[in-house]
């Protein structure tokens, strides 16, 4: 039966009846827009299934491009271990797919623990051993956050408290933003905790400027708040890759390492990348606004419009409240940071105590959270297998040659540890397994360990993919940023960063005792 003419599928919907301004097409009476589109022998529904069915076909031939090269290495004679041979291949496949996103990074993390399992290269457990580790969890608990956050109301209020105080102009508000975020490492000592409690100001920023998540205003706050709690983490001892890194260096190189040297040392640092990070944002996303709409006089008409405090907004502030007091005093009851997220995580979707409900976890996005799991599922196999022993025992066989002067030191070492972290997606795996070899190089070699080892770790924090750290998943999983987005930021800030220490190292760093 032929289908009549008013019924075709089409993707755009008929105007309302107004009268159409100069030079507009007008409707042929008794057919509607999308009708004459398809007389006119235009088809938008064609058009946008052609267009998938083209991005299909370059997925599809991609995707068999990797796994043809994976294929490939996998039979590479190498004269290394075969298991260790066959986790090369399935991690490069993971970290090939994340690199081009030629799937969802939480279904390529997925199919390459699956292919650990599949081909027998570790058990079951072990392939999926990131599953049960805190990073992946801490995820979920910063996802709750966010969403409480946001449906309260909350993350509204504190925003138009902050700009009340700050300014409403939007380069004083983002300065702002990476200025609270730097000052926060030091209180709390996870850069996920730090993400989500900045995270809430920034949605209510956005919300308040009355822009959607893809403005530049959104990409702009998000990206470089989620970017710098990655590097803030390396500049002072606080995060747990540089409690990992100073253990390290303390046990295998046989230096102290003071909190307050290391602090000390990245000043500098800390100042130059703030402003050097705030100017940047500016000129990669300007503003669609410079300042808020109505600026004072609209907080003061928003504040008065959104009334007292409701009570839904006062439990969420109540649990966030709790989770900063004890990421803040974790010195006195050592309860790790995940455990804390997660827990006042789940507290808020408990019946007649939190402020989600079970519909609301329905609508969770797990695939970051496998994501997550996955890139951790990853280091835990190249660990078990080997295979992570044979490319710290390649990478130094290459690095020790290169490391001489002061100059050509910092320079080799930044960039090596920054190629390394692509190939070892996490970090604490990163370090552990590289800086005991580094350490016991320095010291044969007479070099300061310590100057190494902290050159090697702020390597560590340089980043342009989203799988070599939980934090900035933890920031892309709001949406506001993509993969494009942290790639052009993070190549950017990694070259300031080493322009900058091969300034210090030399030049500063021997005035306050390291190095010399």
């Amino acid at each position: 039966m032929v289908r009549p003419l008013h019924a075709v599928d089409v993707s755009v919907e008929a105007p309302e009846a107004v009268a159409p301004s100069p030079g507009a097409s007008v409707p042929i009476a008794g057919v509607t827009p999308g009708a004459s589109m398809a007389i006119a022998g235009v088809n938008p529904g064609a058009s946008a299934a052609s267009a998938d069915v083209n991005k299909d076909a370059r997925t599809a031939v991609l995707l068999g491009l990797i796994a043809a090269g994976c294929v490939a290495l996998w039979f590479l004679p190498l004269p290394i271990d075969p298991l260790a041979h066959k986790a090369l291949a399935v991690g490069a496949f993971m970290i090939a797919a994340w690199m081009t996103q030629v799937l969802d990074h939480g279904i390529a993390g997925i199919l390459g623990c699956f292919l650990f399992w599949m081909l027998g290269i570790v058990r079951f457990d072990i392939a999926f051993s990131g599953f049960a580790d805190t990073s992946a969890w801490f995820l979920f608990g910063a996802v709750c956050f966010g969403m409480m956050a946001g449906q309260s109301g909350l993350a509204r209020r504190l925003a138009y408290l902050v700009m009340r105080t700050v300014g409403h102009s939007y380069p004083r508000l983002l300065l702002g933003l990476i200025l609270s975020d730097f000052l926060l490492t030091a209180v709390v000592p996870s850069g996920i905790a730090r993400v989500v409690i900045m995270a809430a100001i920034a949605m209510g920023l956005v919300d308040a400027f009355g822009v959607g998540k893809g403005s530049n205003i959104a990409r702009g706050m998000f990206i470089i708040l989620t970017y710098t709690a990655t590097i803030f983490d390396k500049m002072l001892i606080a995060g747990a890759s540089s409690i990992t890194a100073r253990g390290a260096i303390e046990r295998f190189g046989g230096v102290n390492v003071l909190w307050s040297q290391w602090a000390l040392a990245y000043l500098p640092c800390d100042i130059i990348v703030m402003i050097v990070a705030w100017r940047l944002t500016l000129w990669m996303y300007p503003p669609e606004s410079a300042t808020l709409p109505g600026g004072a006089e609209y907080l003061r008409k928003e504040l008065r419009a959104m009334g007292s405090w409701s009570v839904r907004e006062k439990k969420a502030a109540a649990l966030m409240a709790l989770a900063v007091g004890l990421w803040v005093t974790d010195f006195l009851h050592n309860i790790p940071p995940p455990m804390i997220g997660l827990g006042v995580g789940l507290l808020a979707i408990m019946p007649r105590i939190g402020v989600l409900d079970t519909e609301d976890v329905r609508r969770i996005n797990f695939l970051p959270i496998f994501f997550v799991a996955a890139a951790v599922s990853l280091s835990n196999v190249l660990v078990q297998t080997k295979a992570l022993d044979v490319l710290t025992s390649t990478l130094f066989q290459w690095l020790q040659p290169h490391i001489s002067t002061t100059w050509a030191s910092t320079f080799v070492l930044y960039w090596a540890a920054f190629a390394y972290h692509i190939l070892i997606g996490n970090e604490i795996a990163m370090l552990s397994t590289s800086l005991p070899l580094l350490m016991n190089f320095a010291k044969q070699n007479a070099i300061d360990p310590l100057t190494l080892g902290m050159i090697w770790t702020f390597g560590a924090g340089a980043k342009i993919f989203m799988y070599e750290s939980a934090v900035l998943v933890v920031g892309y999983s709001y949406g506001y940023f993509d993969s494009k987005d942290l790639l052009k930021i993070g190549a950017l800030l990694s070259i300031v960063a080493c322009v900058i220490l091969m300034l210090l190292v030399p030049l500063y760093w021997p005035l306050i005792g390291i190095g010399g």
